[in-house]
């Protein structure tokens, strides 16, 4: 007993003095606060950085590392630049600089010692859209919290979402952002995590948002655009030229388990409590940088169900397929993916990318007429200041083959809550995006783009085989939109914009808003604080 004091003691004595140094701390900043992202995605291409822009969200650490990067190299910065790296270091220059004594942004609440850092601020925004089909609303409030203890990082928000009529429902064909309706249109949404550094790596338990792929208009491994779920997480950068990431995720099947739902009986009557199947899923990506400024990513993943957490698929260097072949072998496998993503930005002002999601592959059928392996992938890029400083032209193209992310049995599907994991038009469909940007100022943002997607047969409809279906063979559904968009920071995550979007979405009435449907000149303008 006297040993298990001295070693307990031992214990916490060493904990203590953990917490009283300076270590990394992790806490990942919210893909929706688009700016910080866009920025250093811009100093990327133009070499003053080098950034893995393939795995989001990015951590705060992380972006203050690379704007305080940025900053040793001001002078090969424009204006514009120079004033919008000054911008974001008064907020992520809390993850570098002790004290209270610098220039940094107003917080409700801002606390800062040697040992715990805590930052509080409120959530609140709203939009609202006018087109010939009336008017939509949307509205949240809430609270965000962010904080570290030596090695530890902690965050957690709740946004409560009032949106009328729904537009971000799971069958819609769009990056709006849904979630679980309470009642009618409104939906919560609660993310937040604990998280244990070290010099070259850290892991957490989060819930959160993953979204995997190069992209500038939907991702096409994890998009990003469904609701957050559980996560434990893990990121680990040894040398400058490898980083790994890793996660295993709890997601909601949606689907009811009978043997495990049940009726009770209380003072309101008689109800049937309903419970539903067990979902998982376990991802990793590998991450090489052959060359300077030259990313080249490799990963997989399983989704899979029926019994609880399986070992196998916590161990994260794995590939699951192989796993999943041994714990199933001889009868019905689980849902396995494999995935890539090549990201170059060797030539100075242009970003050159692209994505490639294996759903199922087969060699043989790519001899073959009359069947087609099961991939989604995209290509595309950015080039900045040609002609003119500060513009960009962004040209993105995306292709899926019938059911990619698709799978025939409900608990294995690419999916959580109903909502797609994947690329946002799900599969059998195709895309062309154009934009030219604009920054004439510090965090301002002008936009004008074109969008033209289509989507074939929903093949799981149609109850056809599962091989020899034609890609595209019919046009279902098709939305062609074009516009200007304008955004301004005002102040650090305080955001303006506005637009102005011709649309027209025509075929398959389930996979768009009817507010959005048909032939539609659609403005619309909004505001948020924090995110």
């Amino acid at each position: 007993m006297q040993a298990f004091k001295k070693y307990t003691l031992s214990l916490f004595l060493f904990i203590l003095a953990s917490l009283q140094n300076s270590y990394p701390q992790e806490v990942p900043h919210p893909i929706r606060n688009t700016g910080v992202y866009e920025f250093l995605d811009e100093l990327a291409s133009l070499k003053i950085i080098e950034l893995n822009s393939a795995i989001k969200p990015y951590s705060r650490l992380f972006i203050a590392e690379r704007l305080k990067e940025a900053e040793e190299k001001k002078e090969l910065l424009s204006s514009r630049r120079q004033k919008e790296l000054e911008f974001y270091l008064t907020d992520f220059g809390k993850e570098l600089n002790a004290g209270k004594d610098w220039k940094r942004r107003t917080d409700l609440l801002y606390y800062k010692d040697d040992n715990f850092s805590l930052t509080i601020n409120p959530i609140l925004g709203g939009e609202i859209f006018g087109n010939s089909s009336g008017k939509a609303t949307y509205w949240r409030n809430g609270a965000e919290a962010r904080g570290y203890a030596g090695k530890w990082g902690f965050y957690a928000s709740l946004r409560d979402n009032h949106e009328s009529p729904l537009l971000g429902k799971p069958e819609y064909l769009t990056q709006r952002d849904g979630g679980h309706i309470k009642g009618s249109t409104d939906w919560s949404d609660m993310q937040g995590g604990v998280t244990y550094s070290w010099k070259w790596g850290n892991i957490g338990l989060v819930k959160d948002r993953v979204q995997w792929g190069d992209n500038y208009n939907g991702a096409a491994i994890f998009g990003g655009n469904n609701p957050t779920f559980v996560q434990l997480k893990l990121r680990i950068a040894p040398v400058k030229w490898f980083e790994f990431n890793y996660y295993h995720g709890w997601l909601n099947s949606m689907v009811v388990d009978s043997s495990e739902s049940y009726w009770v009986n209380n003072s309101y009557g008689t109800d049937y409590r309903e419970v539903y199947r067990k979902k998982f899923i376990a991802a990793n990506m590998l991450t090489f940088t052959p060359f300077k400024n030259l990313k080249l990513s490799a990963g997989n993943s399983v989704v899979y169900s029926d019994n609880n957490v399986n070992p196998a698929y916590l161990i994260p260097v794995l590939f699951y397929k192989s796993v999943d072949h041994s714990l199933t072998s001889g009868i019905d496998n689980m849902n396995s993916q494999m995935f890539f993503d090549a990201s170059s930005r060797q030539i100075k002002n242009l970003h050159l990318y692209a994505s490639l999601f294996i759903d199922e592959l087969s060699v043989s059928r790519f001899t073959m007429d009359d069947e087609w392996n099961f991939f989604s992938w995209k290509a595309g890029f950015r080039v900045w200041d040609l002609p003119v400083q500060n513009l960009s032209l962004t040209t993105e193209f995306t292709y899926t083959y019938p059911l990619t992310f698709q799978h025939y049995v409900p608990t294995l599907t690419f999916e959580t809550a109903h909502y797609n994991l994947g690329h946002y038009l799900r599969d059998n469909s195709k895309e062309w995006y154009v934009a030219l940007n604009y920054r004439p100022m510090r965090t301002m943002d002008l936009c004008l783009f074109l969008s033209d997607a289509v989507r074939g047969p929903d093949y799981t409809d149609l109850g056809t085989n599962r091989l020899g279906n034609p890609p595209l063979e019919t046009i279902e559904w098709h939305n062609t939109s074009y516009g200007f968009k304008a955004s301004w920071q005002i102040i650090n995550d305080i955001y303006v914009w506005g637009s102005c979007v011709r649309s027209d979405i025509s075929g398959d009435e389930r996979w768009s808003p009817e507010y959005f449907y048909g032939s539609r000149n659609t403005v619309n303008g909004g505001v948020t604080v924090g995110f």
